[in-house]
């Protein structure tokens, strides 16, 4: 297994089970991405947020 499989499986079993099951579909939204080839044109929620937030500042004169 690679080390970022065995690091995920340790983890899991060390957070709260909330944060597991947010991790696991996370992961799951991720490898369902890459079988359809689309990681490239998916956005991260962070991206998004950046975007959100300049578009929320006032404009520069």
């Amino acid at each position: 297994m690679e080390a970022i499989a065995e690091k995920l499986e340790t983890k899991l079993h060390e957070w709260k089970p909330e944060t597991s099951q947010k991790v696991r579909a996370r992961v799951a939204e991720i490898i369902e991405l890459a079988d359809d080839d689309a990681l490239d044109i998916g956005r991260s929620r962070s991206v998004e947020q950046e975007v959100m937030d300049i578009l929320d500042e006032p404009p520069s004169r």
